[in-house]
């Protein structure tokens, strides 16, 4: 694939403001979700601020040689959970977040220490094209269910009361559901996801590098004439955006930084909790490693350079590591490489890390600038799903191109990959403790035992 931007390509001022946005539209709502999952009054706008500051940290440490932003990781979410369910309080509960994404950085430093002095040919051995491929392929299938879940709803919410059984009472429950019709909502989607193709296909060399905010608001636009149309008519299902969080909006807002109130809570903390943090992200941020090989192999593939030797994978790890560590400084959530980056620098061939500086960079401006983190907050998720289609598609056909020339007629090749693709798209998890290994994980695990076990096995070709 022909970049129209390579990595130390810059383009203009303007050009290079309007595809920073695209790279934060891309990655802004997981990386503001997660913070909302945790609750206990984490800000998202901290969150954003966080990966800014942690991308430029990753930029940094990469010797600016890599195109990806790191956002939010949804792997700790169970991790920073129990950072709050073992405290003492909610202060405490926040210098926990900070000092479990400390043990979680401080893995990526030991390995990239490892790689530093032994190389990186044991990790080609351990993870060749057959199960790399796969496994890439797999992250992006194993969001496709996010995607479509997300197509089918809108922002606007109403309240819908059920009945359920609680020790031995019937009571009634209230729970918050899209009002939007789901033939609406798709049709909103669908707009977002067939512009993006029309641009990134036929539009002219700007149009191309900026499909998705053109689809995006494209989606917005129909979203919000049928939300005009519902508040006018009081028909609810045609409510597709929730307007309200425009409301009483000041312009400027200064994010409550995590390190703000675990300060307050650091008297709180004991030996037992410091523990009970380690075990609680420690072995997950082995799980995130894999991810981070997976992403990195996938990115080298695009741009057809191989980051794992140029700059260097502990230099991807280092970046990584403590990219996260001082993320969560600011934001509570340990960062990861994000997916959606690598898609949008695949779909739109524009991998200047002069962009992804930008967006790191606007991502802290905007932290503070509440307007926009309203209207993105906004955007329907039936919009974002449709966007989310192709992005998540592109993840997962940049890991099959992978495997193009491994040869698959062989037994041992044909096993491996299986073994991966069924157990990832099969949704196969493990959960020990509080330590969940996800379907990604399990499948990459599983994908490295066949292969170890096969690779002496003399090259025999399936039958027809």
């Amino acid at each position: 694939m022909k970049l129209i931007y390579g990595i130390k390509d810059k383009p203009k001022f303007g050009q290079l403001i309007v595809f920073a946005i695209q790279q934060l539209l891309a990655i802004m709502a997981a990386t503001l979700v997660v913070p909302i999952i945790i609750g206990h009054d984490m800000q998202p706008t901290a969150a954003l601020f966080g990966a800014g500051v942690g991308t430029l940290v990753y930029v940094l440490f990469t010797k600016a040689k890599s195109p990806v932003f790191l956002g939010s990781s949804f792997a700790f979410l169970g991790s920073m959970a129990s950072a709050f369910a073992g405290a003492v309080s909610t202060q405490a509960g926040y210098a926990g977040l900070i000092i479990g994404a400390i043990f979680a950085g401080l893995v990526y430093v030991v390995i990239a220490l490892v790689v530093k002095f032994a190389g990186v040919a044991w990790i080609d051995k351990l993870m060749p094209k057959q199960v790399i491929g796969p496994t890439v392929a797999i992250i992006g299938l194993s969001l496709a269910g996010n995607a479509i879940g997300d197509l089918q709803k809108g922002k606007y919410m109403i309240d819908v009361a059920s009945q359920v059984i609680q020790e031995g009472q019937i009571v009634e429950k209230i729970d918050q559901v899209s009002s939007a019709n789901p033939l609406i909502a798709v049709l909103c989607g669908l707009v977002a996801l067939f512009v993006t193709m029309l641009c990134s296909t036929y539009g002219k060399k700007g149009i191309k590098l900026i499909p998705f905010i053109i689809g995006i608001l494209s989606g917005y636009a129909v979203a919000a004439i049928f939300t005009v149309i519902g508040i006018k008519t009081g028909n609810n299902g045609l409510r597709i955006i929730d307007f309200s969080v425009f409301s009483g909006l000041s312009v400027f807002s200064l994010p409550d930084f995590t390190f703000l109130t675990a300060a307050k809570g650091i008297k709180e903390i004991d030996g037992a909790y410091i523990g009970s943090l380690a075990v609680a992200y420690v072995p997950v941020a082995f799980v995130v490693f894999a991810e981070h090989i997976a992403d990195h192999k996938n990115i080298s593939s695009i741009i057809e350079v191989d980051l794992l030797k140029e700059p260097g994978l502990h230099r991807t790890l280092l970046g990584d590591g403590v990219g996260s560590m001082v993320g969560a400084i600011f934001g509570g959530c340990p960062n990861t490489t994000y997916g959606e980056s690598v898609a949008c620098v695949a779909i739109t061939r524009n991998a200047s890390v002069y962009t992804i500086i930008t967006a790191a960079v606007l991502a802290m401006l905007i932290s503070f600038f509440s307007p926009f983190v309203a209207f993105v907050n906004s955007i329907p998720s039936c919009v974002m799903g449709g966007v989310c289609m192709a992005l998540y598609g592109f993840i997962a056909v940049s890991g099959l191109k992978m495997i193009k020339d491994v040869d698959l007629e062989e037994n041992r090749n044909l096993f491996v990959v299986s073994v991966i693709l069924i157990a990832g798209i099969g949704g196969l998890t493990l959960t020990f403790s509080k330590i969940t290994l996800t379907a990604v994980a399990c499948a990459l695990i599983l994908g490295i035992i066949t292969n170890l076990m096969l690779s002496k096995a003399k090259p025999e070709k399936s039958a027809e």
